[in-house]
């Protein structure tokens, strides 16, 4: 996974923003991508993330330029030198490995993570390695951590918590904050990993938010750059 150093933009975005589209120079980001693509001797797969639970399985077409960018937030590939990306400023990067055999890389925010996007990962995981859904290995990276994911009551709703009662994962913010809660995004993902049985998880302890020097955070500036959790085969 990259961090916000390395690269070549200009504040808000920098120095290594790998998402266009942002209000960051064009030639700036497209020297950072040249950076990363250096650095992994990989061709990196970006996907137009939308929120959602769709898993696109990369073709060697992908790694080909000019290929189309699937609208997707996880990807699962089984081809050397194909890099499975996501990008995240807050939400949490989930990369998957089977067997040696295939790679996945996930983005899962909370609407990601209430419609299902890491079990229907893990399985596509599993699928593209011929292995069980146990033999899979998750490393869930940086995100915003648990003291600074502050959210409202249609959060608890998308994941079905009873707000009179709580869960593990929510914790009510008291009159200071009435109707708000602390979400702990990484836990909330590692139990629905678990959920389908797997073990194998590897999990961070770092907030976006909370290290500005390190990271972006779109919580914590609005106007910031996007970093990349990266995975890939090797020959």
């Amino acid at each position: 996974m990259t961090t916000r150093h390395g690269g070549v933009s200009q504040p808000p975005f920098d120095s290594f923003n790998l998402r266009p589209g942002l209000g960051d120079d064009a030639q700036a980001v497209a020297r950072n991508e040249a950076i990363l693509r250096a650095c992994i001797e990989a061709h990196p797969v970006w996907l137009e993330q939308v929120h959602g639970c769709r898993v696109v399985r990369l073709q060697a077409e992908d790694g080909l330029p000019g290929a189309p960018i699937h609208r997707a937030d996880a990807s699962v590939s089984s081809i050397a030198g194909i890099a499975c990306m996501v990008q995240v400023a807050d939400c949490l990067p989930v990369l998957f490995s089977a067997a040696g055999r295939a790679v996945a890389a996930a983005h899962a925010g909370w609407r990601g993570l209430s419609a299902g996007i890491l079990p229907a990962t893990a399985r596509a995981v599993a699928e593209a390695a011929r292995c069980p859904i146990d033999e899979v290995e998750a490393w869930l990276g940086p995100c915003i951590g648990p003291r600074q994911f502050e959210v409202g009551s249609d959060v608890l709703d998308a994941f079905a918590v009873d707000p009179a009662f709580g869960a593990q994962r929510f914790v009510e913010r008291g009159a200071a904050r009435p109707g708000k809660w602390l979400a702990d995004l990484s836990g909330l993902a590692a139990d629905s990993l678990r959920a389908v049985g797997m073990s194998r998880i590897t999990a961070v302890d770092l907030c976006t938010v909370e290290d500005e020097s390190r990271f972006f955070s779109y919580r914590r500036d609005r106007i910031t750059g996007r970093m990349a959790a990266g995975i890939w085969l090797t020959d």
